[in-house]
């Protein structure tokens, strides 16, 4: 018999980025904004979004080194205060095998030359196959690749 397990962890990651808390929403609210910068790996292609921004509404994405593990995100849209607030719940995969199941809260704050985020997720790890360390690095990825975007955008 397999032994199973689930390892619980939370971590939060505050930032300050250069631009108003109504642009910065809208890099997490848009389709195309959010298919910019929130995935990890620059060189896996998404090659499934499903993208439904609103209470009760989902986001499905694959992605994945091409012709490898397909990493899938499900997510479900809980609280949306828009300018301020995004509340979702998502499980992640490996192929077919599920990794892990969150509940993630973005909070959005003016602050002195834009916006102060604070991203919380709270973790089930399951099975050994993720961990908090992994999730936690990933998320600074993507949250550091919205800070490119961002003073991009603000260069241009």
């Amino acid at each position: 018999m397999t032994m199973r397990n689930a390892k619980h962890a939370t971590f939060t990651i505050e930032r300050v980025y250069p631009a108003a808390p109504a642009r910065v929403f809208a890099a997490w609210s848009n389709k195309e904004a959010k298919t910019a910068w929130a995935y990890c790996h620059e060189e896996w292609p998404v090659s499934e979004h499903v993208f439904d921004f609103r209470v009760g509404g989902r986001e499905y994405a694959v992605t994945g080194p091409a012709g490898g593990t397909r990493h899938v995100f499900n997510a479900h849209y809980f609280d949306i205060v828009p300018d301020q607030r995004i509340i979702y719940a998502y499980d992640m995969h490996l192929d077919d095998r599920r990794i892990s199941v969150s509940l993630t809260t973005v909070e959005f704050f003016a602050a002195a030359g834009g916006t102060r985020l604070v991203f919380t997720e709270q973790g089930v790890f399951l099975d050994g196959y993720d961990d908090i360390a992994g999730r936690e690095e990933g998320t600074r990825i993507g949250l550091d690749n919205l800070d490119r975007r961002l003073r991009q955008r603000r260069a241009a």
